[in-house]
């Protein structure tokens, strides 16, 4: 018999939701949108936070993206610019 797989907790969980709760309120911005695709990332196939992963999506509908658009554009993002600049510039913490 398989055994069930049970969730997991990201050990990120806790500002990881502080950022999506600020992305479910907030626009698409440069910066927003960074934010976004680094947490798609991260929690791309992670077995568990699903809360954080069905708010993402939410976002996403939100905002009329696919994810494959948002990463079109946050490519761009990150070609012309440094996003993370200035606020902790060690921000790619992308697992």
């Amino acid at each position: 018999m398989a055994q069930e797989q049970k969730d997991q907790e990201h050990p990120l969980w806790k500002s990881d939701r502080e950022i999506v709760d600020g992305l479910l309120a907030g626009e698409a911005t440069d910066w927003n949108l960074a934010e976004l695709a680094r947490l798609r990332i991260r929690y791309n196939g992670f077995p568990g936070a699903r809360d954080i992963q069905a708010d993402l999506d939410k976002v996403l509908k939100q905002w009329n993206l696919s994810e494959d658009a948002l990463f079109e554009k946050t490519r761009k993002i990150h070609a012309e610019s440094q996003p993370y600049k200035g606020r902790g510039a060690k921000r790619d913490d992308w697992s």
